[in-house]
């Protein structure tokens, strides 16, 4: 093994600081339109009775740490949906791009990332608990979603064609 890539086998890897510079001087709202618009065509068929209704009206944020932006949204009714991001979170979960797409992935444990300190969880524990043990629980075939599950995604964007 190359001395530089020995040198960065153990680091997390991040955005470069201008991708995050941009990320802070975005708006936060169209942000959270496309992550509600992800978390409802993936995580949405999924959700039992008990956590939808757990997870009805309270604020939720995910900030992705090395890209400075923040995405808040909620369940409402039979989905999740956006929030503008005032105030306070019920709950926040954080962590660098690439730990996000670990865990989706499956290649991380939320346990190992949260013992390193590189996932945070602030708010209300026991709503961090539902949300995790959640999608422990929950078989997501997201590192298959394809070609045909992207589509519908990109179609189901307001202003585009065929969105409802």
């Amino acid at each position: 093994m190359n001395p530089a890539a020995r040198h960065t086998q153990g680091a997390v890897l991040r955005l470069p600081t201008a991708l995050a510079a941009l990320g802070q001087r975005l708006p936060a709202y169209p942000g959270s339109l496309l992550c509600v618009a992800a978390l409802n065509l993936v995580l949405r068929p999924h959700l039992p009775g008990d956590v939808r209704a757990g997870l009805s009206g309270r604020h939720l944020r995910v900030r992705v740490s090395d890209a400075g932006v923040a995405f808040d949204f909620t369940w409402r009714g039979d989905g999740f949906a956006a929030l503008r991001g005032d105030g306070t979170p019920d709950l926040e979960i954080g962590a660098c791009a690439r730990d996000f797409v670990a865990l989706a992935r499956r290649e991380q444990d939320p346990d190992t990332l949260f013992f390193a300190r590189r996932l945070s969880m602030e708010g209300d524990t026991e709503l961090g608990l539902l949300v995790k043990n959640t999608l422990d629980a929950i078989e997501l075939p997201v590192t298959e979603l394809g070609r045909q599950a992207l589509s519908r995604l990109v179609s189901a964007l307001p202003g585009r064609r065929g969105a409802r």
